[in-house]
C-alpha cells in the first residue's frame, strides 16, 4: 500500500471465506486508496465464517477432505486441522502462496480455538508473510483482542511492520478496535511510529474521526508523561 492512510492490511477482510472454500487474501496492491474513502460501516469485518454467524455447521462434512489446512484453520475446524497435522507435522509451518501459515489464517478470522491449538503444537507466531504481514497484524486488524493478547504472551514483536510501514497498533486504530488499541498500548506498543504515508496512530484516528480511539491515545500519553506519585 502507498501508506497506512491510503491502504491497509485487511480489517477482517484480508482473507475471505465461503461455506465450502476459503479463498486467498487479496493482494495489498489491489486495495490502494481505501482508508480515507471508507465509511464507518465498511471499516468493520463483513466477511464471517458460518461459525462466526452462529450456524452450527461450518462446512458440509463431505467437503472437509477437499480443504487445505490453511482453509480449515480459517474455518475453525480444530479436529480437521489436528488430523492433517497427525499425518504431516510439517504442515504446521507451511506457508501458502502469499506466505500465510495456518496460524495466520486462524488469527485473521478470529478462530481462537485454532490459534490456541496451533500455538500449543509449536506454530511460530513470528512468521512474516510475503508482504511482511504478521499474525499479530492480522489479529489486530480484525479486532480480536484475545488473540492479540495470546500472541503477545508468546513474545511476538509488538511493533512489527508490513511493507508500507503499518504496525499492529496502526491497523487496530484504523479498524476502530478500541480493546486492541488498549491492549497494545498496555504492552508497550510505540505510538510514535508512522506509516510510510506519514500517519501516526493519533493522526490516523483524527483523520478517520475515531474519537474514542483518540481519547485512549490521549490518556496513554498523559500516563507516560505523568510523574509517579
Amino acid at each position: 500500500m502507498e501508506g497506512i492512510g491510503d491502504e491497509e492490511v485487511a480489517d477482517g477482510q484480508h482473507i475471505r471465506s465461503s461455506n465450502a472454500n476459503v479463498s486467498p487474501p487479496e493482494s495489498t496492491d489491489e486495495r490502494s486508496n481505501e482508508i480515507m474513502d471508507v465509511d464507518e460501516e465498511s471499516i468493520h469485518p463483513t466477511t464471517l465464517t458460518n461459525k462466526q454467524r452462529g450456524n452450527e455447521v461450518t462446512v458440509r462434512p463431505a467437503t472437509l477432505d477437499s480443504l487445505s489446512i490453511h482453509q480449515l484453520a480459517a474455518q475453525g475446524e480444530v479436529s480437521q486441522v489436528a488430523a492433517h497435522l497427525s499425518k504431516d507435522s510439517s504442515l504446521l509451518s507451511q506457508q501458502d502462496e502469499r506466505g500465510f501459515t495456518p496460524l495466520m489464517w486462524a488469527a485473521a478470522f478470529g478462530e481462537k480455538a485454532v490459534v490456541d491449538f496451533l500455538l500449543e503444537k509449536g506454530a511460530d507466531p513470528k512468521t512474516i508473510a510475503r508482504e511482511r504481514e504478521s499474525t499479530l497484524t492480522l489479529a489486530s486488524s480484525g479486532g480480536y483482542v484475545d488473540i492479540v493478547e495470546s500472541l503477545l504472551r508468546h513474545g511476538v514483536d509488538i511493533n512489527t511492520f508490513d511493507w508500507n510501514g503499518g504496525t499492529p497498533l496502526l491497523y487496530a486504530v484504523r479498524g476502530n478496535h478500541i480493546k486492541c488499541v488498549e491492549s497494545l498500548l498496555a504492552k508497550g506498543a510505540d505510538m510514535t511510529i508512522e506509516s510510510d504515508s506519514g500517519y501516526s496512530p493519533m493522526a490516523l484516528a483524527v483523520a478517520l474521526g475515531h474519537t474514542k480511539i483518540q481519547k485512549v491515545l490521549e490518556d496513554h500519553i498523559l500516563k507516560l508523561y505523568t510523574p509517579p506519585t
